[in-house]
């Protein structure tokens, strides 16, 4: 593959691993009763979206057309599995088990996204390690909820 494919691929990779933890906050945010758990979910909410801004200003630094979201697919796929988990249990325990998952999936693909992407940026080399510590980090402060 060319420089300019890679960079593509990369910048796309990490975005999209963003944008899933993205899309499911905004699915699971509005089934959030208790406040305080509500301002911790939000929290991480607006790091993705500094993270998200990240990809984009690379992009564009880079002259990189067409850096994609996630699929229509993915996105209705994640928000039936969000309705459908929080149908008769909206508890931040439930809640919290849920974003879990997404950190823990997304953690791993950013190790995957590390062997996958060696040498090809290191502006994005930080921004993938920037969203591995972020998912590290949730994965943490998510624990708690869980007892």
């Amino acid at each position: 593959m060319e420089k300019d494919e890679l960079l593509m691929d990369y910048v796309n990779a990490i975005y999209q691993n963003i944008n899933a933890g993205l899309q499911a906050i905004e699915d699971i945010m509005p089934k959030i009763q208790d406040d305080g758990f509500k301002n911790v979910v939000a929290k991480m909410q607006d790091k993705y979206y500094s993270l998200s801004k990240e990809c984009e200003i690379f992009a564009k630094s880079e002259d990189i057309k067409g850096i994609k979201d996630n699929s229509w697919f993915e996105k209705v796929r994640m928000w039936m599995g969000v309705n459908m988990s929080t149908l008769t249990d909206k508890s931040n325990r439930k809640i919290a088990e849920m974003l879990l998952l997404g950190s823990f999936m997304g953690y791993l693909t950013c190790i995957k996204d590390q062997a996958d992407h060696k040498n090809i940026s290191s502006e994005l080399d930080e921004i993938l390690e920037n969203l591995k510590a972020f998912q590290k980090s949730n994965i943490e402060t998510l624990i708690p909820y869980l007892s």
